[in-house]
């Protein structure tokens, strides 16, 4: 583990830290099992978050100039509570600085923005398995809703539902 007096910097992601970004986006993956399913490049997140109409910004964690972690978040909205919110997409932090609240200083700066800007919540996923971003994101205070679940349709079985005739 690196030196716990580091100072960790917090600053946007910019277009020339895509490579960065997906590569930490694929050890995510990995770390959960899951890295079958990444399917993006680093073009499709130039084109998607860099671009005219950026789709997430990343927040991204450095100690000493290194990279030690990221958050990619997009605005949302509430339309029962009226109000706009953030939804944490992913959040990472480099195994050689886990234990340094990386991961917690992301998500307080994201909520932090987000409620400059109106906002008044965050919400984001846990993969099943997690067990320990659950007791993670538990200690900070972010529950499991009980009333909800994900529900998702992709690929193939996307695009044949989008390109249905509407009746």
């Amino acid at each position: 583990m690196s030196n716990p007096s580091q100072a960790v910097t917090l600053r946007p992601g910019t277009i020339d830290d895509v490579e960065t970004i997906h590569a930490a986006l694929l050890r995510l993956g990995t770390d959960i099992g899951a890295h079958q399913e990444i399917t993006s490049t680093p073009e499709d997140l130039r084109r998607y978050g860099f671009g005219a109409k950026p789709a997430f910004s990343t927040l991204i964690a450095e100690i000493d100039g290194e990279f030690a972690g990221l958050c990619l978040h997009f605005p949302i909205f509430s339309t029962w509570m009226g109000r706009p919110g953030v939804y944490v997409q992913d959040l990472y932090v480099e195994d050689r600085f886990r234990g340094r609240r990386v991961g917690e200083r992301l998500l307080r700066r994201v909520a932090k923005e987000c409620r400059a800007a109106g906002g008044s919540y965050l919400r984001l996923s846990v993969d099943t398995d997690n067990e320990t971003a659950k007791a993670f994101y538990e200690r900070l205070g972010i529950g499991r809703s009980s009333y909800e679940q994900v529900q998702k349709i992709v690929g193939d079985a996307f695009f044949a539902f989008a390109d249905t005739p509407e009746e």
